[in-house]
């Protein structure tokens, strides 16, 4: 069966990899094992936004890059697509001003 895997890098290593050992996961190895046997891997689309260094932890671009270079290396159906991201509060465009929501149009 042909498949195609989707990675979101920001949850993967915010919800499973920061405080563990497996912070250099090899995500091909770690999807053919989680499916089954008939599952050809015909893509890896995986998806993050950069780091920024901070005065606590400035090397963390410079080794988000190190590993990002690794898998394109290593895995050569894995595609790294960048987008940015945002640490400012967004107002859902319906949400009740007084704290519940509702629905949109309402």
């Amino acid at each position: 069966m042909r498949t195609f895997v989707y990675i979101d890098g920001f949850n993967l290593y915010y919800g499973a990899l920061k405080d563990s050992p497996h912070k250099w996961l090899d995500v091909k190895a770690l999807f053919k094992h989680i499916l089954r046997p008939q599952n050809e891997i015909l893509a890896i689309k995986y998806y993050i936004a950069r780091v920024s260094a901070r005065p606590d932890n400035p090397e963390a671009p410079t080794r988000q890059d190190v590993y990002l270079r690794a898998l394109e290396t290593y895995i050569p159906e894995l595609k790294i697509t960048e987008a940015t991201s945002s640490r400012k509060r967004r107002r859902c465009p319906w949400q009740n001003p007084h704290g519940g929501r509702s629905t949109p149009g309402s």
